[in-house]
């Protein structure tokens, strides 16, 4: 299926249907369901490339390891012979507007001295373990939305609306999207000063998400959906603080469970505050809690709306930024990470905007999405404050982990436009590299296994 697409946002036929919409739908038809596969990917993206060539068909993307890679290693680039094909700058902006967010043009007026974007070929590269897009396509005339859109009614181990019908179907697929079933990862975390002073903050992070294990009928004790653990390790006076999560399905039916444990009370306590805009961990206020990993937990406190589909350059393959052959030092630079190693691509993007309900409370008032047709994680975000300024924009820099495979962040940047300062979190380039294999379990993630983790 090729489709012709102008140069600006298009309304499909989906966003039509649910423009305004933020209600559950009517179910896929087995018709719909047979598109999965065939013309639409095993996730629901348009197979087919666009009319001028710039985006490719999608044909699997990577489904192996490059010769010589080890595991362990940092990802070697799969594509190291490709080349810049132009470069963004405030400059020459005007001629790319279309294919920018709202949030990348005003980046590049804010910073156009240092500031650029290097554009890149198109590799539709994202793909998901087989059972996964089978489970994808299995359930999915079955997946509803419940509660208001506020939860799901089955656990169903791929993307739960491949075919979205409103904004709430979309932001459920980044939520539930593939991202290894466990695993654990070493990163870095920085706030730089204007002038580009930070202090390192490394974290321990690992994970079991239970909603990767299909066919679960949602019920109270199947609301837990994942379970995550974050640990500080330095600096020496924020080392050995844990924050535990537990996910539920239905967050307003049954709020996510979070517990600390405090090195210098060496005690576990329950966190009830770890969610929505309280600030992130360490993150010296410049990353609210619902923006670890883009976007996570309850979206009851936002209207979601399909604004349409756009072509967009957005963050992607981002293998310079993982490399080992870099410094931390080499990344980190005032006002906006280093330039020079990051890669933009086009793509396709679902474009949602997340505009505050009347009577809820959050430091955004508006979030627009941009989130990719072919894994449906969140790539660009711009978040607005109360008086309607824009305020932060958020880039995840990708890459596909090839040994699982799986097409995760390998960092996430979160630029303050007011205050002229960022947050960078997911710094691997010094560390060992991601364990998809570990071994974990449902057990590990109780108050009493966190109480002996922090005592040792």
């Amino acid at each position: 299926m090729t489709m012709k697409r102008a140069t600006v946002l298009l309304l499909t036929a989906t966003a039509l249907f649910a423009a305004g919409s933020g209600k559950a739908t009517a179910e896929l038809t087995p018709e719909e369901v047979a598109k999965l596969g065939n013309e639409l990917t095993p996730l629901g993206g348009e197979r087919a490339g666009n009319a001028d060539g710039t985006i490719p068909a999608w044909e699997g993307g990577i489904t192996q390891p490059p010769a010589g890679y080890r595991p362990g290693d940092h990802h070697p680039d799969p594509y190291p012979d490709d080349e810049v094909l132009f470069t963004i700058t405030r400059d020459n902006m005007a001629q790319y507007a279309s294919k920018l967010s709202i949030g990348h043009q005003q980046v590049l007026k804010q910073y156009g001295d240092t500031y650029k974007m290097p554009v890149y070929r198109t590799r539709r590269s994202a793909s998901v373990p087989k059972y996964s897009s089978d489970a994808t396509k299995e359930h999915a005339a079955k997946v509803k939305l419940v509660n208001e859109g506020n939860g799901v009614n089955i656990i169903p181990g791929g993307i739960p609306f491949p075919i979205p019908k409103n904004g709430q179907e979309v932001m459920w697929n980044h939520l539930c999207r593939y991202r290894g079933a466990t695993g654990i990862r070493k990163i870095g975390q920085v706030a730089p000063t204007r002038s580009g002073d930070y202090t390192m903050v490394q974290l321990e992070e690992k994970w079991l998400w239970n909603y990767h294990y299909s066919g679960t009928i949602v019920s109270d004790e199947t609301q837990v959906a994942a379970y995550f653990e974050q640990k500080i390790t330095s600096p020496a006076k924020l080392a050995g603080t844990i924050l535990m999560v537990h996910e539920t399905i239905d967050q307003t039916r049954q709020p996510r469970k979070a517990w600390v444990y405090n090195t210098g009370q060496r005690r576990v306590r329950r966190a009830p505050n770890v969610a929505y805009d309280n600030p992130g961990t360490a993150a010296d206020g410049l990353r609210t809690a619902d923006q670890l990993d883009m976007f996570n937990g309850a979206i009851d406190r936002y209207d979601w709306k399909i604004v349409g589909k756009q072509e967009l350059y957005i963050p992607y393959n981002s293998y310079k930024l993982h490399s080992d052959q870099l410094k931390v030092e080499d990344i980190v630079k005032p006002l906006h990470i280093n330039q020079e190693h990051t890669r933009y691509e086009l793509h396709r993007v679902w474009v949602v905007d997340a505009t505050l309900k009347e009577g809820k409370r959050h430091i955004y008032k508006k979030r627009r999405f941009y989130i990719d047709e072919d894994h449906w994680g969140a790539m660009v975000i711009d978040q607005y404050d109360n008086q309607d300024r824009l305020w932060r924009v958020s880039e995840a820099h990708c890459i596909n982990y090839y040994d699982v495979p799986v097409f995760f962040s390998t960092l996430d940047v979160h630029m303050d436009l007011l205050s002229g300062r960022y947050l960078a979190h997911g710094l691997d380039n010094e560390n060992e590299m991601y364990d998809f294999t570990l071994q974990s379990k449902q057990s590990d993630y109780t108050p009493a296994a966190l109480r002996r983790r922090g005592r040792r």
